[in-house]
């Protein structure tokens, strides 16, 4: 594929349940470049939701899918959403990946922000967890302003347990982050 010279640039829509098979090409390539993700799912549509899994968008440039990211609610493994203010309402960012071939566009940025302004528009505020090695996406996600919120460990398996770094999406300009509205000291009540 030749992504250089293209006319069109990436465009960003909802995912549709006929993008899927692309979306499993896409990430077979991801998986055998990058090693995302770390253990291929014996179920790959299941693994990226189908129609079930949260809201998902695809990538697409010159009508081939070249990415995807979804937005599903928080599940007992994920640790982001616990380092926020208890009560802050959460859409956690997953499945993202971009083509090797289609890189170096901004498409993850674009995916990122479209999934970030949907959890917006719902009162959310976007997070995710990372695997700790995966230095690229860690990346992606510091070069985007994406506010460090700390480390935890995820277990994926009877005695496995996976390091992550955990991220929240940067606060929309003109808006105050329910962190900083909660300034009250908390020895000032009585």
């Amino acid at each position: 594929m030749q992504i250089r010279g293209s006319a069109h640039g990436p465009l960003v829509r909802e995912r549709h349940r006929t993008d899927l098979p692309a979306c499993v090409s896409v990430l077979r390539a991801v998986h055998r470049e990058d090693g995302y993700p770390t253990d291929w799912p014996a179920d790959p549509p299941g693994w990226l939701g189908g129609d079930t899994y949260g809201t998902a968008w695809v990538a697409r440039w010159d009508e081939r899918v070249v990415g995807h990211i979804a937005l599903v609610r928080p599940d007992g493994g994920d640790i982001a959403p616990g380092l926020l203010v208890p009560g802050t309402q959460v859409g956690v960012v997953s499945r993202l990946f971009v083509d090797p071939v289609a890189r170096g566009h901004r498409i993850g940025a674009l995916l990122l922000a479209r999934s970030t302004e949907h959890a917006r528009a719902h009162g959310e505020r976007a997070v995710l967890d990372v695997v700790d090695t995966d230095t690229a996406a860690i990346g992606l996600y510091e070069r985007l302003g994406w506010v460090f919120l700390g480390t935890g460990q995820q277990e994926w398996g009877p005695d496995r347990w996976v390091s992550v770094r955990c991220y929240a999406a940067p606060v929309a300009r003109g808006s105050a982050p329910k962190e900083a509205v909660d300034t009250k000291d908390p020895e000032e009540t009585s």
